[in-house]
């Protein structure tokens, strides 16, 4: 019986890694375009920026999550009852989980992206206009390369709180890593056992993603000269 409950607190495991991954998607595009328009020296966009971030910020995942599930359907559905509709809204746990851990992460991703963007050369702009290059060009192959590589270790540090933070989503009642091992742990009375193996689900998760992060920040490190003064 152990084993039956071993393999199937794994197979939940690809949901948990869908959650993060999608969820990290989210982010990075959220991030990104952020962090681009709070470049633009616009008070009302980075303002905007700004409350955004320190929203995302200030309320726990935990409490953004249930608003999203909970609060947000009723909202909806008040409203659609007000205006005499029988239509029923419902948000399901997994896009519950992606949305907001979406984004809070977008927030994070946010300020590692403009940090990079603002390290960034200008004298390499520059010379890239003067050549003549174009908009497109400049970003694919001067801006994109060192964003890159200066936010790759912020992006580690934010996808590593992403995958532990996925464990959450258990709560709203999706059938994930957290969840079979919760119910294992219930119907055999192993908690340790159980527990034990989603811990070292996350953390062999973990151990991999900062080999592979690290293996990429070295690649793009590669050729740069640190000039010391």
């Amino acid at each position: 019986m152990v084993a039956q409950y071993i393999i199937l607190i794994l197979e939940a495991g690809g949901v948990t890694l869908r959650l993060a991954f999608t969820s990290l998607i989210i982010a990075t595009v959220i991030g990104l375009a952020c962090a681009l328009w709070k470049t633009k020296n616009n008070r009302i966009i980075s303002g905007l920026v700004s409350g955004y971030t320190l929203l995302a910020r200030g309320i726990p995942d935990l409490v953004m999550m249930l608003f999203v599930f909970y609060s947000l359907p009723a909202l909806v559905n008040a409203g659609f009852e007000r205006y005499g509709s029988d239509y029923t809204f419902e948000i399901s746990p997994f896009v519950a989980g992606v949305a907001t851990l979406g984004f809070i992460l977008g927030a994070y991703m946010t300020g590692t992206f403009y940090n990079a963007l603002i390290n960034i050369a200008r004298g390499e702009l520059e010379a890239a206009q003067a050549y003549g290059f174009s908009r497109l060009q400049i970003f694919s192959a001067i801006i994109l390369p060192q964003l890159i590589r200066l936010s790759l270790p912020g992006f580690t540090n934010n996808w590593l709180v992403l995958i532990k933070a996925t464990a959450l989503v258990s709560l709203l009642g999706l059938e994930d890593l957290m969840s079979r091992a919760r119910s294992a742990a219930e119907a055999t009375g192993q908690p340790f056992t159980f527990y034990l193996l989603a811990g070292a689900f996350y953390f062999v998760v973990s151990l991999l993603s900062v080999v592979i992060l690290k293996y990429l920040t070295k690649k793009y490190a590669s050729g740069i000269r640190v000039v010391k003064i």
